[in-house]
């Protein structure tokens, strides 16, 4: 996702804010650090060892966990991905947690607190990456729950928590391996299919081999039994990266989340007739690359312009298009030929669409619209098209209770880090899909996102400050303060 984040608050005082948060900052590091007996109070107060320090180097550790020399990958139930499961429940015991992986490959951490009948506050993101990915996606939201949780460990606090804390950490939001996310959530949520075990992935293995290949053996009856009774769950909370510019824009480090993309994921198959690159007249072709070149292109067209294919007003409304116009991204991602080589028509062409739009209506009128345009091509282009959808998730809006406690906690971070804010944390809407809309099925779900340099994801170059993964960190923390 080149630009995840809608910004709904628009403050002229961001760049005044920008050059103010990093004075501030700065002189707030300086103060720190000056060694008075005061400033060392503060210091301890703000935990930088644990919320900072140490967060940032497990980061760094997470990170070299990899499939692959040379670039990061962790895909579902991998060799990688198992192994920083070990690292990420080592760090939950060592907070004081209690800890098990369910049937899914999920790795949870768990305190009781005062009362251990309350409803459970959960809080998690996924601990499976892209490839050639960034260290902060994902990872950043496990470890800074599990840093706060080990202040109050430290403090001798942990047990005052008025309900349960889980952290989870999810197997699979990313979908690489499979094409399918949120496999982890969707279980704890009981909105993943049995069928879903069925999948394969490019070389014939099923989620449920993988699962079986690290001795988790499930079936469709433990599959169902991972589901979370809703009336044992308070709400969900994550703890993400933007992956957007908009905060790094107006110099916030923290944004609430108001709501999150509905997506919509294709799968495209054009197929025509091979032949013999120099011997059959362009006028004989029936081409599927010729014919898949014109079909992404109309895709870009539609996706630019949504307003120039829905001006007649057909499966539109004002604020369908208002909505479109604004927030209607699509990618193609991954394109392949058969038999693929240079001196041969192909026979076949696969490509995929990933599509997100704020409003369901207008995502679902896009993708009529689409898939009428893209028939009408490809029949006039004498080639056979089928058009399968793999993945959908509505768009979510997050709970106004949990955002107004993610909007205090940000607030007390930062005036705990550099004094008193000029102005309102922002508040965004999600382009990028998140565990939490998995979640939105079970319990009412918040998030909080983190900036990020350039607004860069899903590539090495993904990057946050030190200070960010500590003003997070204390974000957190504000918020379990807030049940105890």
């Amino acid at each position: 996702m080149s630009i995840s984040g809608i910004l709904l608050f628009s403050p002229s005082f961001s760049l005044l804010f920008s050059f103010y948060f990093l004075l501030s900052t700065f002189a707030a590091a300086a103060s720190i650090y000056t060694g008075s007996s005061d400033k060392e109070g503060k210091t301890r107060s703000l935990y930088s060892e644990i919320l900072r320090d140490e967060a940032v180097s497990r980061l760094n550790e997470l990170g070299k966990v990899s499939d692959s020399d040379g670039y990061l990958e962790r895909t579902f139930m991998s060799p990688a991905s198992v192994r920083a499961g070990v690292l990420i429940r080592e760090w939950m015991e060592d907070a004081g947690l209690r800890t098990w992986v369910d049937s899914m490959g999920n790795l949870h951490g768990r305190v009781e607190g005062i009362n251990a009948s309350a409803q459970a506050l959960l809080i998690g993101s996924h601990l499976d990456t892209v490839v050639d990915a960034g260290i902060f996606d994902g990872s950043l939201g496990i470890i800074s729950a599990i840093s706060a949780l080990k202040v109050l460990k430290s403090n001798g606090k942990l047990g005052e928590l008025k309900r349960p804390i889980e952290v989870i950490a999810f197997s699979d939001e990313e979908g690489v391996r499979f094409q399918s996310t949120f496999l982890g959530s969707a279980a704890v949520a009981g909105v993943l299919p049995v069928t879903a075990l069925k999948i394969s992935d490019k070389s014939g293995v099923t989620v449920q081999d993988a699962l079986k290949g690290n001795s988790i053996e499930i079936t469709e009856e433990s599959l169902l039994e991972l589901k979370y009774d809703p009336a044992s769950v308070w709400g969900y909370v994550e703890l993400h990266i933007e992956q957007g510019p908009v905060l790094e824009w107006v110099g916030f480090p923290l944004g609430v989340v108001k709501g999150i993309a509905g997506q919509t994921r294709l799968k495209v198959t054009v197929r025509g007739s091979q032949g013999h690159a120099g011997t059959v007249p362009m006028s004989l072709r029936r081409d599927p690359m010729a014919a898949a070149a014109e079909l992404i292109v109309l895709l870009e067209s539609l996706c630019k312009h949504p307003l120039d294919f829905f001006s007649d007003g057909t499966n539109s409304n004002e604020f369908t298009m208002e909505s479109l116009s604004t927030s209607l991204v699509c990618t193609v991602g991954e394109i392949s030929t058969w038999p693929s080589a240079s001196n041969v028509i192909p026979r076949q062409v696969t490509f995929t669409v990933d599509l997100r739009a704020i409003d369901d209506v207008g995502r679902e009128a896009v993708l009529y619209e689409l898939s009428n345009r893209m028939y009408q091509i490809c029949d006039r282009r004498s080639v056979s098209c089928i058009i399968e959808r793999k993945h959908d998730a509505n768009a979510v809006i997050c709970d106004p209770e949990l955002s107004s406690q993610l909007k205090s906690a940000s607030y007390t971070a930062l005036n705990r880090m550099i004094g008193e804010i000029p102005g309102e944390v922002p508040v965004l809407m999600s382009g990028a899909g998140h565990d939490a809309m998995a979640m939105s099925h079970l319990t009412k779900v918040g998030m909080l996102f983190v900036r990020c340099r350039g607004g860069i994801s899903h590539s090495p170059e993904e990057h946050v400050l030190d200070d960010d993964v500590w003003t997070t960190g204390l974000a957190v923390l504000a918020l379990l303060e807030t049940h105890m």
